[in-house]
């Protein structure tokens, strides 16, 4: 028999949940909407829920709003059935269901990420095993020291004895290979950039060496030292060198795409800041697309830096890029519906409601708590009194009569900025919480608890006695 599916909601949110459902023709399930006797759905809790529902349903599933807060895992429990949170917003339910009601599975990727710190010469120990410590929070397997040209670096061999002794995988990036001897002899995990004239270093350490052509024009080059070290059992990644755009981009990637031709099994580095570094664009999108090459190509590698000011999440976005490359590919599928974390602009559907389903959850309101909410054609504010719209917030400010509530005001016109952003650029918005800007953030700031600002009250942020 099919799987029978409970769905809890509230009032203001049971219409169009139903519609949804209806519209999605389940011919896996069977399902049951029932109302918990609140009006909006995502104040729910799980507290609740147990409260509200004393007795298990006659269900095989319980499938809350997204937004419903507390531990279900005791829920699910009591009633002997899975209890599981489904979307935050109702409307994405098809897409829920589509990957078979589970969320993607994340944990899995095949790309190791090194992250360099290109400035090393000019930074204290500690200050390098701050910036690695965040970096191997945000993804990366491997810190890479980046030496500078002519310039000395008397604190080698201290720092890659200090972030060994914190755990972490170390290379060194020089020019130098002196350097590189100095890097490997201190512990060092992996060299970067040997070339067929500079192998003699690999000889006289036990570290990785990642192997560059001597001139990128020259890929015999590389050939030769990929199969002398195969010939003397070693491993090695080899990188054919990515050229930033108009300066050999194109056919930096044919030689990549021949690389893997000529050697199918062989691994392979590609460093790709020399794009995201060298683009006046985002880095989340850049990150994402040649994450795709790094997919299909099967690269085992990638070299990342977050020099510039715009590329500072280029190690978490690579992150995510290769644990969403990795689950679209083992799904054979575009890489669509995995994770909105590299969305950080847009969104791909900003507006679920039509300004017809706000307009009939305006008119059921019956308290004087002003509800904010984005369509297509603005942005919305609406209580028992009135349903007013407008694409700029002074615009609707008069009709809100809140000269003086001072508390009130101030919740209102955070909030309808907020709302005012999302239109414009087409994210999505939920009212009481922060616009989720998926990789832009930092991940101590990334935090969407609700936040009173000091001296505005729970009350007076949702309208508690307005209009009264």
């Amino acid at each position: 028999m099919p799987e029978h599916i409970l769905f809890l909601t509230g009032r203001l949110a049971e219409n169009s949940l139903r519609r949804v459902l209806d519209g999605m023709q389940p011919g896996g399930f069977s399902y049951e909407v029932r109302d918990l006797g609140i009006n909006v759905a995502g104040l729910m809790t799980a507290d609740m829920i147990g409260r509200r529902l004393s007795l298990r349903p006659a269900a095989d599933r319980i499938i809350v709003p997204g937004r419903c807060r507390g531990d279900l895992s005791a829920l699910q429990e009591h009633y002997g059935i899975p209890v599981e949170r489904g979307p935050d917003e109702l409307k994405d339910l098809p897409q829920f269901f589509g990957k078979g009601g589970k969320l993607a599975d994340l944990s899995r990727h095949d790309v190791r990420i090194f992250a360099e710190i290109v400035d090393a010469p000019n930074m204290t120990v500690a200050a390098v095993l701050e910036r690695a410590h965040r970096y191997r929070r945000d993804g990366a397997d491997v810190i890479d020291i980046g030496c500078l040209p002519e310039t000395r670096f008397d604190l080698l061999e201290e720092m890659i004895r200090s972030l060994k002794s914190g755990g972490f995988a170390v290379s060194v990036d020089s020019v130098d290979p002196h350097e590189l001897l100095r890097g490997g002899r201190a512990g060092a995990d992996y060299l970067l950039s040997l070339n067929e004239e500079t192998l003699w270093v690999a000889a006289e350490v036990a570290s990785t060496p990642v192997l560059i052509p001597r001139s990128p024009a020259d890929m015999h080059s590389l050939h030769r030292a990929m199969q002398f070290l195969t010939d003397q059992r070693r491993d090695f990644y080899a990188d054919p060198i990515l050229d930033p755009i108009h300066f050999g981009f194109a056919e930096s990637i044919v030689r990549y795409v021949e690389l893997r031709r000529a050697f199918p099994k062989a691994p392979i580095m590609m460093g790709i800041g020399n794009v995201t570094e060298l683009t006046d664009a985002d880095t989340s999108g850049i990150n994402a697309v040649l994450m795709g090459l790094i997919s299909e190509l099967r690269v085992s590698a990638v070299l990342t830096t977050e020099v510039s000011a715009h590329a500072r999440r280029a190690v978490r976005e690579a992150d995510v890029a290769r644990r969403m490359m990795y689950a679209a590919r083992e799904d054979n599928s575009l890489p669509r519906g995995y994770t909105a974390d590299l969305l950080t602009v847009h969104a791909r559907k900003p507006f679920p409601d039509t300004p017809e389903e706000i307009a009939e959850i305006a008119r059921a309101i019956k308290d004087p708590s002003f509800r904010i909410q984005v369509g297509h054609d603005g942005i919305h504010v609406y209580n028992r009194d009135g349903h007013h719209r407008g694409t700029n917030p002074f615009d609707i400010w008069p009709a809100l009569d809140l000269e003086q509530d001072g508390g009130h005001a101030f919740y209102m016109g955070v909030e309808t900025a907020r709302a005012q952003i999302a239109w414009q650029l087409g994210k999505r918005y939920a009212q009481d919480e922060e616009i989720d800007w998926g990789c832009a953030l930092d991940r101590d700031r990334d935090d969407k608890r609700e936040q009173c600002a000091p001296g505005v009250t729970h009350e007076a942020r949702h309208g508690g006695g307005r209009k009264s």
